[in-house]
């Protein structure tokens, strides 16, 4: 019997498209697979914090935690537009960030349309300023013709240590800085090779239903610098810079700050170091200069990096990045295991795929500025 869109042509699959229509597709697809990147990596970086307070706290706790343990003392998360992004990245950390409802606030123009969150213990409103001042980290999700109007009412509210992630990837990063004059600014790139996306995975399902697939972790991974969608090094950079930050407006000296990374990113049963004598473990020189490192006491915290230029030059970390393939790989193994992607000992992804080795970051200045740096 024939397919019963055999000569129904609108409805069939986007692989039967017509030629003239394939550009539009790819379009599409790109969108999507972007969108899958970026709530992943919004994802891993919220659940990173959440970890590092709760780790200081209650010292045995790690990027697999539930929300339970988590607890309501978890990172409190702003976001700004309640369009498609907003709603997406919202689904994306409810269900796997380990942030609770009630620690996840929403600001839009039209707040009643969210009624799907609200019912989850979402709270939604319109007061940006409110919002900024409230959150730990504030997502910009708004449309680019929006973002200046946005920047004008919240830059006011802006205090450290809140992070401002911006999603809106039409605005470069000297631009935001300049917009909001504020430094805790954090904007992933990504490099899309478009001739290639006609099987980017996680195309075709739900953003939460991609984010839980193995194979689109795996592709996701920003240690991964050769997929059809990647984001750049610098992103990684930031991450680990403002987790800094935000150890060092909690007061925790630099040895403390170190230690908790340390924990969280070297776990006691490796299985990439099940064979070695040790993991690799961070020390205060692979994220400040030498300068900075003799003139630091026992009980100094690190410095307040500028986010901004940790992205735009290179730093102690990204020559340690670039240079260190033990901690490229311990790092692409936490970011699979934040995701609970199961790993053998051999350091492969049970079932499908193996993780990645031998990746070049992309470092794009040899200057380096900002505090320490």
């Amino acid at each position: 019997m024939s397919h019963i869109t055999e000569n129904l042509k609108t409805l069939q699959s986007e692989q039967a498209a017509e030629e003239s229509k394939q550009p539009l597709l790819c379009l599409r697809r790109r969108c999507k697979g972007m969108m899958v990147n970026a709530c992943a990596h919004a994802v891993f970086f919220c659940k990173l914090l959440c970890v590092l307070r709760k780790k200081e706290d209650r010292g045995k706790v790690s990027l697999i935690s539930s929300k339970e343990s988590m607890g309501s003392e978890s990172l409190k998360v702003g976001i700004i537009g309640g369009g498609h992004i907003g709603k997406q990245l919202v689904r994306a950390l409810l269900e796997l960030s380990g942030v609770l409802a009630q620690n996840i606030h929403m600001s839009t123009r039209r707040p009643e349309t969210l009624s799907e969150f609200q019912q989850l213990g979402v709270e939604c409103f319109y007061d940006n300023g409110q919002l900024v001042a409230w959150a730990d980290i504030v997502f910009l999700c708004c449309l680019p013709s929006h973002l200046q109007h946005i920047c004008s009412e919240i830059h006011s509210s802006l205090r450290e240590p809140c992070i401002v992630y911006s999603l809106v990837t039409a605005v470069p990063l000297p631009r935001l800085k300049q917009l909001l004059s504020y430094n805790a600014v954090l904007r992933p790139q990504y490099q899309c090779n478009i001739r290639d996306l006609e099987n980017v995975g996680g195309t075709n399902g739900t953003i939460r239903a991609a984010l839980q697939d193995p194979i689109i972790i795996q592709a996701t991974c920003p240690c991964n610098t050769k997929e059809r969608i990647a984001v750049t090094g610098k992103w990684l950079e930031a991450v680990f810079y403002a987790a800094l930050n935000s150890c060092m407006w909690r007061h925790l000296p630099h040895q403390q700050a170190l230690k908790l990374l340390n924990d969280v990113c070297f776990p006691k049963q490796c299985p990439i170091c099940a064979e070695k004598t040790s993991c690799p473990r961070f020390v205060c020189g692979n994220f400040v200069n030498q300068t900075f490192v003799s003139s630091l006491t026992e009980e100094d915290t690190f410095p307040w990096f500028d986010l901004t230029t940790v992205q735009m030059k290179e730093s102690p970390f990204s020559q340690l990045l670039a240079s260190s393939e033990s901690l490229q790989n311990h790092l692409t193994l936490l970011y699979y295991t934040s995701f609970g992607v199961p790993l053998e000992k051999s350091g492969r992804m049970v079932s499908r795929g193996h993780w990645q080795q031998n990746i070049v970051f992309s470092c794009h200045s040899s200057s380096q500025d900002g505090a320490g740096l």
